[in-house]
């Protein structure tokens, strides 16, 4: 069912969203050098890793390290607009078509984040699809604090449902977790 859900929002999401996305590109591009769209490893579902799709927020040459251990100087000023707003989420509705991610889950980590992979694994997280918006983000939980974070991921296999889901998409678009938001 979740599955089901994911497909039939992305596909209404998904064309006046590509719409954004190539916008946004072209406004990234004229404000700094690199790439609009970055592709990035990230693990998934089962501690498989994929490509996940992002808008560039840090400057072009920035080492792809987990943002809290990079710090906000490597965030470009359009780049902190687009992370108060999660505008640079956008083009992982192309992950969720693809069926590597999900609206809601845990948030996708990077593989060298084996604290975070280790602490999930532990309580069963890493069964789960990575999402978009999950516990931890709508909580402002970032990846800096690996042990908490998968504990907030956690409460959400307890509390897996179609209502949960829209109330987590919900106070997403709302705002909830919103703020310089540095860590993924």
């Amino acid at each position: 069912m979740k599955r089901f859900f994911d497909l039939c929002l992305v596909l209404v999401c998904l064309l006046p969203a590509l719409v954004v996305i190539g916008g946004l590109v072209l406004w990234i591009r004229l404000g700094s050098r690199g790439p609009g769209l970055l592709r990035q490893a990230r693990v998934g579902r089962d501690e498989v890793t994929f490509t996940c799709f992002k808008l560039r927020t840090m400057y072009f040459g920035t080492p792809q390290k987990p943002s809290h251990e990079i710090g906000r100087s490597a965030v470009t000023p359009l780049g902190r607009v687009l992370r108060r707003v999660k505008l640079d989420e956008l083009p992982q509705l192309i992950n969720i078509l693809r069926g590597d991610m999900s609206f809601v889950g845990p948030r996708p980590c990077l593989p060298t984040q084996t604290a975070l992979i280790a602490a999930r694994r532990r309580l069963g997280v890493t069964a789960l699809r990575p999402g978009i918006t999950g516990v931890a983000q709508v909580a402002g939980v970032d990846m800096s604090e690996p042990e908490r974070l998968a504990a907030l991921d956690a409460t959400y296999l307890a509390d897996m449902s179609l209502g949960h889901d829209l109330r987590l998409i919900a106070r997403t678009l709302l705002g909830s977790g919103r703020g310089d938001r540095v860590a993924d």
